[in-house]
């Protein structure tokens, strides 16, 4: 029997204490679908809050966890069309990619475009995908708008930047570090408004004047959401995709966004929530299809550049885990297997 090597999570908790290399068998493909040797695969802020059980799901333990991944078709399973051995992949949709091959439904998976790098590709899906549904589909920030955003130095915010600057809105980009702000303008944000030492309500006000800011993105939740939904002009709207204020926090107030009711109910603002899993799972499939050609698009020609991953080898990945967590880490850390 052949082998691989998974890197699986045995119980909800800390990673240190959940998460062993192990070896298993190599999955065989079923009718309709095929089986990838995963190259690289990103450790996302999600995958440890599943494991933390702090996420939207909850899954049985002893699980793989992972949720992106690119690879190479390794092998076929009877009735596969469309997709032939060789080809470099990314998984759609794909649970469990922390591990040296997964078995997955032949429709699941995208052809990775020419010119397009390992990093690149295994990081083409949750957050391109996220920051252009956001601007395009939920917010649909016009040419001219200001487009208000919190964490502006996540990989998130930075791609919503560059979207800023190809579409023609206007991005007010939040940080809480002096030392991330020329960073933020070298990427091309039009203002920036830093919380270490600034009032966030008022800066909003000065910068954008009498024109004010109707659309705001959140993915900090706690009192800095709230600030954000307070700056907003009369019928603003604000989407939460993220709560990095809760990270960590077992205080039950700690883990709330303490919305101003006057300011909500005289000023008729919105405050809704976003998950990229839901809508991938509610959204009808021709969209979901556009939404991903476009992102894809954006990234071949070279109006979206994903930050470059950091690699780390899989028996090392309590150092991927400690990077994906540790404040202003740069590149996504990427689990990566030799061919």
């Amino acid at each position: 029997m052949q082998t691989m090597r998974a890197l699986v999570a045995h119980k909800v908790g800390e990673p240190a204490e959940g998460l062993r290399l192990e070896t298993r068998p190599i999955p065989e493909p079923g009718v309709g679908e095929i089986r990838i040797r995963v190259e690289a695969t990103p450790v996302h802020a999600s995958d440890l809050h599943i494991l933390r059980g702090r996420y939207g799901f909850a899954p049985t333990f002893p699980t793989v966890l992972g949720l992106e991944s690119v690879g190479v078709v390794d092998k076929l399973g009877d009735g596969v069309s469309g997709v032939v051995s060789g080809q470099r992949v990314i998984t759609l949709g794909v649970a469990g990619t922390w591990q040296e091959y997964i078995v997955v439904d032949a429709t699941r998976v995208l052809v990775v475009p020419d010119g397009i790098s390992l990093s690149t590709a295994a990081q083409m899906i949750i957050n391109p995908v996220t920051a252009l549904v956001l601007v395009q589909d939920e917010l649909q920030v016009q040419a001219g708008e200001w487009l208000l955003q919190t964490a502006a130095g996540s990989a998130v915010g930075k791609l919503i930047i560059q979207l800023g600057k190809h579409f023609g809105f206007k991005t007010l980009n939040v940080v809480r570090r002096r030392a991330a702000v020329n960073e933020i303008l070298e990427l091309g944000g039009t203002a920036v408004i830093c919380t270490e030492d600034e009032n966030l309500s008022q800066r909003v006000a000065e910068i954008a004047g009498a024109q004010g800011v109707t659309k705001a993105i959140d993915c900090v939740s706690g009192q800095v959401g709230a600030d954000v939904c307070r700056a907003l002009s009369p019928g603003g709207e604000m989407l939460v995709y993220g709560a990095l204020a809760t990270h960590r926090q077992t205080d039950a107030e700690k883990l709330t966004i303490p919305l101003f009711a006057r300011s909500m109910i005289y000023e008729t603002k919105t405050v809704r929530g976003f998950w990229l899993y839901r809508w991938f799972t509610a959204t009808p499939k021709n969209e979901v299809q556009s939404a991903v050609k476009r992102t894809l698009d954006l990234v071949s020609n070279g109006t979206l550049k994903v930050p470059e991953g950091q690699p780390f080898k899989l028996e090392v990945f309590a150092d991927a885990v400690a990077l994906a967590e540790a404040p202003a880490h740069g590149g996504k850390p990427l689990l990566v297997f030799e061919g």
